[in-house]
Order: structure tokens, then sequence, then C-alpha cells
């Protein structure tokens, strides 16, 4: 008889293919309705920062989905609704540091689009995305800073 996070992984897996589902083996996560509470983690594996941040939410036993941003990008109204979420602007989302960013020249062109254009260029390709990206209940993260994390995961989690 599997737990509730066996059922949980396989519901998912037929529901959100492209997605790998990490729930914690220290424990169920509490949540609303007895299910774990699950985080969105987007990320580049092959990120460097990526791994350090997951590595972090699996060393605090958090439960979350991993959605790599180069198979499965943004789409262009979860961009909008992230940054409404997030509190940032949305030239904050762009991966400046990125080669498709710098051989595009986008340092010269985002300064004069509004959200929307920024928007809809960061859907058509993953890489233009600022990565990880967290998404939770009531807040998104974009980047990783350790200490923003744990104060974002522990108010999540009414610590």
């Amino acid at each position: 008889m599997g737990n509730v996070y066996d059922k949980m992984n396989k519901r998912l897996a037929a529901e959100i293919p492209a997605a790998v589902n990490i729930l914690p083996e220290k424990g169920p996560v509490e949540a609303g309705e007895g299910e774990p509470a699950m985080l969105l983690f987007v990320c580049y594996p092959k990120c460097t920062t990526c791994q350090k941040a997951r590595k972090f939410l699996e060393s605090r036993g958090t439960a979350f989905t991993v959605r790599d941003i180069k198979e499965e990008r943004p789409t262009e109204a979860e961009l909008l609704d992230w940054q409404a979420r997030s509190g940032l602007p949305m030239k904050k989302f762009f991966n400046t540091s990125g080669q498709l960013y710098r051989g595009m020249g986008l340092s010269e062109k985002v300064p004069s689009m509004n959200e929307a254009e920024m928007a809809a260029l960061l859907a058509t390709d993953g890489m233009l995305v600022k990565r990880p990206i967290l998404v939770g209940d009531g807040f998104v993260l974009v980047g990783f800073r350790q200490e923003n994390w744990e104060k974002a995961l522990e108010a999540a989690e009414g610590i």
C-alpha cells in the first residue's frame, strides 16, 4: 500500500508529464486538506545555482515539483502572474548573464520594452529566464539567495 506521496507522484506524473516530482522522505508536509503543500521549482538542471537551490530544498525536507525551464518554458501568462506575485519588475526575470541574452543584444532592447512585451519575449525561450524560480502559495522567488528562501519558506510554513 503506497503512502500519500506515492499516490500524488502517480497522479502528477499522469497530469504533468514534463515535471519531476520530489517529495520529502523526512515525513509529511502539512497542508490544507491532508495533501502535502507543493512548491514549483523552476530550474535548468545543469545550472550550478539551481543545483545548490535544489540541495537546499531537499535538505529541509521540503516537498516540491521540479520543472526544467528549457524543456517546459514558462508561458506569458505564468510570467505575468509570477511577476505580480513577486513584486519585482519584469526586467528582473531576465537571465542577464546568459549567452542568449547577450547574443540578442537585450541589454539595449529591454529598457524600452513594457512589461507585456518583456513577458512575451521571455516566454519564447526558457534560457532567457533567470533561474531558479520558486513558486509557492503567496510568494515567487527569482534567483537563489538562501537567506531569502529560508525566510519565505519559514513564513509559508508558519514557523
